[in-house]
C-alpha cells in the first residue's frame, strides 16, 4: 500500500462518519404534530463534585428540564440548567458547533461532544453525564487536561525546517497530491474524546502518547513541508510512546469528528519498523506573493 492509498482510507472513512453524524445528530422532525401538547421533562444525572467544599464526595445531581423549552444538544440543556437552576454547574464550551473541542464529556457512556450530541428524548430515560473518563477532575465536568496538552507539545506540532527562510518572504508550494495525505488528519480538534476512551492510554499516560496526540504527531511526519520526518518518527524508537497501542480502536469508534486515530498510529509504525519507506517530499519554496 502507498502512502497516497493510506490518505485516500483517511478522506473515506472522515467522510462515511462524517456523514453518519451529521444524520444522527440533525434529525429534527418538521412535523410539530408528534409532539404531545405540555411539558416534555426530562431528567439530567450530572456528576458533581467541587474540591473547595470539604468532605464533599463525587456524586450525582438530577436535574429536569422541558425539552419543549431547549434546544436538541445536550449543550443546550446544560446552559439551561446553569442560567435557570444551579449557576454552581461548571462545564467548558465555546464554538457550540463542533470545532473547539471544549465540550467533551462522557454522555451515557460515551465520549463525544455536548454541542453535537443531541438529547436523548425518551424521557423514561434519564441521561448521565461525566467528564472524560480516567482524568483528574477540577470540578463538576471539566478534566484536567494539563497532562494531554504537555504531550501535545512534547511532538512540535508545527512546521519545521532544516534552512533558514524569512517569514513573509517566501511561501511552500504544496501539490494537490501532498495536500490530500492531510485529509483526516488535520481536522482533530483535540478534545481528547479519544484518548479519554484508550484503555492503554488509561494504564500508560505517563509515557504513552495516546491517539490523539499521535494522530496529530502523523499529520507532521506525513507534511511534504515538514523537513524533520525521520527525527519525528525517532522520537518514539522506545516501548511506550506508540507501540502501547493495541489496536483496541476505541479512538476511532467515539472520534466526534469521524476521524481514525488507529489508522494514523499503524502508519507510524509502519514507518518506525521499516515496513514503509520515509516518504519522499517536495515542497517547492516561491515567493511570497505580496501585494
Amino acid at each position: 500500500m502507498s502512502i497516497s492509498k493510506g490518505s485516500n482510507l483517511f478522506t473515506k472513512f472522515s467522510q462515511l462518519n462524517f456523514i453518519q453524524n451529521t444524520i444522527r445528530f440533525t434529525g429534527i422532525s418538521t412535523n410539530q404534530n408528534e409532539r404531545p401538547s405540555g411539558p416534555r421533562m426530562k431528567k439530567f444525572a450530572i456528576y458533581r463534585w467541587n474540591p473547595e467544599v470539604p468532605g464533599e464526595k463525587p456524586h450525582l445531581k438530577e436535574y429536569e428540564v422541558d425539552l419543549n423549552n431547549c434546544g436538541k444538544m445536550v449543550l443546550d440543556a446544560l446552559i439551561k440548567i446553569k442560567n435557570e437552576q444551579d449557576s454552581t454547574l461548571s462545564f467548558r464550551r465555546s464554538c457550540r458547533e463542533g470545532i473547539c473541542g471544549s465540550c467533551s464529556m462522557n454522555i451515557n457512556g460515551t465520549n463525544t461532544l455536548a454541542c453535537t450530541c443531541e438529547i436523548d428524548e425518551n424521557l423514561n430515560r434519564k441521561s448521565k453525564l461525566y467528564p472524560l473518563p480516567h482524568m483528574f477532575v477540577i470540578k463538576d465536568l471539566v478534566p484536567d487536561l494539563t497532562h494531554f496538552f504537555a504531550q501535545y507539545k512534547s511532538i512540535e506540532p508545527y512546521l519545521k525546517r532544516k534552512n533558514d527562510i524569512q517569514v513573509g518572504e517566501q511561501q511552500f508550494f504544496q501539490s494537490v497530491h501532498d495536500r490530500a495525505k492531510l485529509d483526516g488528519l488535520y481536522e482533530c480538534i483535540l478534545c481528547a474524546c479519544c484518548s479519554a476512551g484508550c484503555p492503554s492510554y488509561w494504564w500508560n499516560m505517563d509515557k504513552y502518547l495516546g491517539p490523539a496526540v499521535l494522530l496529530q504527531s502523523y499529520r507532521w511526519i506525513i507534511d511534504s513541508r515538514d523537513e524533520f520526518t525521520k527525527e519525528r518518527v525517532e522520537k518514539f524508537l522506545d516501548e511506550f510512546s506508540v507501540y502501547r497501542c493495541h489496536t483496541i480502536m476505541n479512538c476511532t469508534t467515539v472520534c466526534p469528528k469521524g476521524l481514525n486515530p488507529g489508522l494514523a498510529i499503524a502508519e507510524i509504525k509502519k514507518l518506525m519498523s521499516g515496513i514503509w519507506k520515509f516518504p519522499k517530499k517536495d515542497a517547492s519554496i516561491i515567493p511570497a506573493n505580496i501585494s
